[in-house]
């Protein structure tokens, strides 16, 4: 996919809000430079999501930061190093969390120490299997301390495999 010349975003400058929101890795890990990808826009030509064949990586935010699809959070998993922007349950979480349930803190094992309220992180299985996309509702040290509410708002769930 070429760059535009006309002042819009392109995938470079995806790439860089991507190292920002992520680290070090994730707009290579998310945007590819060798894969296609197809960037569906605003009337203004603002980006709104982006696409792999595979399925939506990203959406993009009128506040600048990207929500994750699950193709977007299969690619982050591989990219980033564990437990970044991870948020690791549980076999008894897993079939809530997989139907979009949300995660509860009382039910997190382990959590990555970046991780902030408005955060977008993976729900990952304890076995290291990636079950849900979504947005982090406390900081680190809240989601590993409290004993009750909501840890994440789950976006997006993974089905469990057949």
């Amino acid at each position: 996919m070429s760059e535009p010349a006309d002042g819009h975003a392109g995938l470079s400058d995806l790439r860089t809000i991507a190292e920002y929101q992520f680290g070090a890795g994730a707009g290579t890990a998310l945007f590819p430079p060798e894969e296609s990808l197809t960037i569906k826009r605003t009337s203004s030509g603002r980006p709104q999501q982006i696409h792999a064949e595979s399925g939506r990586i990203v959406s993009f935010g009128t506040d600048g930061r990207f929500t994750l699809g699950l193709e977007g959070g299969r690619r982050l998993e591989a990219a980033l190093e564990h437990p970044a922007y991870r948020v690791v349950v549980d076999d008894e979480s897993e079939p809530f969390v997989r139907d979009e349930k949300n995660v509860f803190a009382k039910f997190v094992l382990e959590v990555g120490s970046e991780v902030r309220p408005g955060d977008e992180v993976l729900v990952v299985h304890e076995r290291g299997e990636l079950i849900a996309v979504g947005t982090a509702a406390l900081d680190a040290e809240a989601i590993r301390d409290f004993e009750t509410g909501m840890a994440v708002t789950v976006r997006e769930g993974a089905p469990a495999d057949a």
